[in-house]
């Protein structure tokens, strides 16, 4: 029978934690939102990689209740992501409850608030832990649920090998992070299966038929290891090319800035600050090509989110994970430097026989993906009944 299930979200407003010097009162829990309440019947996978498996999780039937958490790290309401701690429907998926519960030392977090929710309301049915991880207290109590992990990142696991063993599958971005995973936690099981591109959503990211205004689009943080200093020499390699940057968060906005006045090039940036997905995908739409540039970097979302747009996807030859969604019908690698530069000049003049959204949604979209990782679950659980 369905059951639900909860994603935690390594995010916390404070890094680290402020001591705690409230709790919430007596009986706040048993009047929060409830898992199993009705929800649509069929939610939309639309979001970014954080909401994507939960809601795919709902719409495959798998479950019948998803949630997010994520972690404040100092009291008041003003610092609980708008003061959802008591679940409530993300406005921009009412499928997906959005709880916040109070970080009590720095990660893998600690949280007495949430491990009380645990207890009063009972532990989801499959919890997943993403990033930089929680405590022992909190996998305890939810003993009985599956229990997954995925590191969003270069390195394979972000989490002591201690806490590693009381997870039951983790999901990787590349084979060498499973073997890695599985030499260091005895009995491991692993799934090549990132959640940012393996889970793509054709619901947020398509073709609008914008006109194309820019050749090159690069959607990533404003940060060193996005190595947005290879488009800017493949930009001074090609003259004439028309850059564009789509920027959330990161402190090297002002820099690229003054770097492409510099160097004369033809460089649009957009944000940040945030820039919400449906902005994204209009900006995504205005270019031919998309690039990912970065080396040390877990399985880029923006891999097939480009895909999904239409565009042809150009990546870095030395990306740790997720070059396996950079085939011959939906792009190319290449090394940094002129390498970089000669292949986006053949995507552009190739550009209108890549036709890579169909490829993403029949082999990456959260529909495929979904079916895998139900068939590993539930080999899983049945595991779990013949001890």
């Amino acid at each position: 029978m369905p059951g639900w299930i909860a994603a935690i979200s390594d995010y916390c407003s404070q890094v680290p934690p402020f001591p705690s010097h409230s709790r919430p009162p007596a009986g706040f829990w048993t009047e929060a939102a409830i898992p199993g309440a009705s929800r649509p019947d069929s939610p939309a996978v639309i979001g970014g990689y954080l909401q994507r498996l939960p809601l795919a999780a709902v719409a495959s039937g798998l479950v019948d209740h998803a949630e997010v958490w994520s972690f404040a790290g100092r009291d008041g309401e003003s610092d609980r992501d708008r003061g959802l701690r008591d679940g409530t429907p993300d406005p921009d998926s009412p499928a997906l409850i959005r709880r916040v519960f109070r970080a009590d030392g720095p990660a893998p977090y600690s949280s007495a608030e949430a491990v009380e929710f645990v207890r009063t309301v009972g532990a989801p049915d499959i919890l997943c832990v993403w990033g930089i991880g929680v405590d022992a207290a909190l996998l305890e109590a939810c003993a009985g649920s599956l229990k997954i992990y995925n590191s969003i990142d270069a390195p394979a696991l972000r989490i002591p090998d201690d806490l590693a063993m009381r997870f039951d599958l983790f999901l990787t971005g590349a084979d060498w992070q499973s073997r890695e995973i599985e030499s260091r936690v005895p009995g491991a099981r692993t799934l090549v299966l990132p959640i940012g591109p393996a889970f793509a959503s054709g619901e947020t990211f398509f073709p609008t038929g914008a006109d194309k205004d820019r050749d090159v689009v690069y959607v990533a943080c404003a940060q060193p290891y996005k190595r947005h200093d290879i488009l800017f020499d493949a930009m001074a390699r090609r003259p004439g090319t028309r850059g564009l940057l789509v920027v959330g968060y990161g402190h090297q906005a002002d820099e690229f800035r003054d770097r492409s006045a510099r160097e004369g090039l033809d460089l649009e940036i957009v944000g940040p600050p945030g820039v919400p997905h449906d902005e994204v995908n209009r900006q995504i739409n205005r270019a031919r090509v998309g690039v990912v540039c970065g080396v040390d970097d877990g399985a880029p979302a923006i891999l097939t989110e480009y895909q999904l747009a239409g565009l042809p996807v150009l990546a870095n030859a030395r990306l740790t994970c997720g070059l396996q969604f950079v085939t011959p019908e939906t792009g190319a690698i290449a090394h940094e430097g002129a390498d970089f530069a000669q292949t986006l000049d053949m995507l552009l003049r190739d550009y209108g026989r890549y036709d890579p959204r169909p490829v993403a949604l029949s082999r990456w979209g959260w529909q495929p993906s979904m079916a895998v990782l139900t068939d590993v679950l539930t080999e899983i659980r049945h595991a779990r009944t013949m001890r």
